[in-house]
């Protein structure tokens, strides 16, 4: 990069997303090139923090995306690429790679992509994976079948939320599936679906050492809420106690062992009912979805957009160092509404601090110096959201934006 220009980041996401990072590069002295959907040229994006931003048609492959790209570098200087999203990384892998611009390739990005990839690194370095195979080879998984009992979860290797899984109870439930997947069936892993609570860890990286982690609980697994409906909530977990102690060491180990450079990851886990250890269940190199930076911020003052586009204006030149954190406690209740635009105004506790603005959806964020105050809450608005709110919907086949 030459000392007359500035630092030029190109922003890729295909959702609606990402906004706090584009102001935060824009302040950092950044020139910003963002690249989103043609559907979302009217979305809530902040054109005064992006210089020049540009459009593409949904589904584009990834080799246009590589030409389109290329002829715009041959008059925009380039010299980060960020996936806002999760399903933009493979595409913005694969274009750090093609015009050699610093950060995470495509080897690296499996491993916070792709299901298969992530559970192997793990399982190699000695953490707990539930048992799982691949779907690759018919007499492999009719002795994976035979072994671990079921039920199992047919899951895309490449996908989020619950998206496409599918519970089988037994053997013969599989191979229909399988039938229909066709070609993409070796794009799927099974795996033991092991009942349990499950966790998150959300991360901050820094020159591949977490500098800041906070360990959260779901009220209700995200698996259950997004395929047999419910009430969304997740908290924080009192930090003195065992199990965020034990989360918070799993996700170092973890974070180390997946290679990652710099960013921020977004992890779950599971403590299965029936031994009482915990499992690793995936991780994403993203911002956590679900309003999840918004109970990090609500708890510790630390945005993680604002945070990770720090971390990658600075690369590694410059050393990054974490504003003084926070230790309240936060959560958050969704639920999926009857009407447009639910009326909340009953609820009125102090504690609210964010009240979601998104149609036919309600909830909260909240925030305590006690985690119990924010638990009771949490339960006491998901009872109440049932009977005022709550509806219900098929989970997609695949995202929407």
């Amino acid at each position: 990069m030459s000392p007359e220009r500035p630092l030029t980041i190109l922003c890729i996401s295909s959702y609606e997303k990402g906004q706090e990072f584009l102001r935060s590069a824009k302040d950092a002295g950044c020139r910003v090139l963002f690249l989103t959907l043609e559907k979302l040229r009217h979305a809530n994006w902040p054109s005064e923090a992006i210089d020049e931003m540009f459009y593409m048609p949904e589904d584009l492959p990834t080799a246009d995306i590589i030409r389109a790209v290329s002829f715009m570098a041959r008059t925009h200087p380039i010299d980060r690429i960020v996936a806002l999203d999760e399903f933009d990384m493979e595409n913005v892998a694969a274009l750090r790679e093609h015009l050699r611009i610093p950060g995470m390739g495509l080897t690296t990005m499996r491993y916070f992509r792709d299901k298969l990839a992530m559970r192997g690194r793990a399982q190699e370095s000695g953490i707990l994976v539930p048992e799982f195979v691949h779907v690759l080879n018919y007499d492999e998984l009719k002795s994976f079948m035979a072994r671990v009992k079921p039920p199992w979860l047919l899951k895309p290797r490449s996908q989020a939320s619950g998206i496409g899984m599918k519970k089988i109870h037994e053997p013969g439930e599989l191979w229909p599936w399988l039938d229909q997947l066709g070609d993409q069936q070796s794009f799927f892993l099974l795996e033991q679906f092991v009942p349990g609570d499950v966790f998150h860890v959300d991360s901050i990286v820094s020159e591949r050492k977490v500098v800041f982690a906070e360990a959260h609980i779901y009220g209700k697994p995200p698996l259950d809420v997004s395929h047999e409906g419910g009430i969304f909530t997740t908290r924080t977990l009192p930090r003195t106690s065992s199990e965020s102690k034990a989360l918070l060491k799993l996700n170092r180990t973890l974070v180390e062992a997946l290679g990652l450079v710099r960013g921020v990851t977004h992890a779950e886990f599971l403590r299965a009912h029936e031994d009482g250890k915990i499992y690793f269940i995936e991780i994403a190199a993203r911002v956590g979805g679900a309003y999840i930076s918004d109970v990090i911020e609500a708890a510790t003052g630390v945005n993680l957009w604002r945070e990770w586009a720090r971390i990658e204006v600075g690369g590694g030149k410059t050393p990054y160092v974490l504003a003084n954190v926070r230790r309240d406690y936060a959560g958050v209740v969704i639920s999926l509404a009857r009407q447009d635009n639910p009326d909340t105004s009953s609820y009125n506790d102090p504690e609210i601090v964010m009240r979601i603005p998104k149609h036919h959806h309600a909830g909260f964020v909240l925030r305590a110096n006690k985690p119990q105050r924010i638990e009771e809450l949490l339960d006491s608005y998901a009872t109440r959201f049932r009977e005022d709110f709550y509806a219900t919907e098929p989970v997609p086949d695949k995202p929407t934006a």
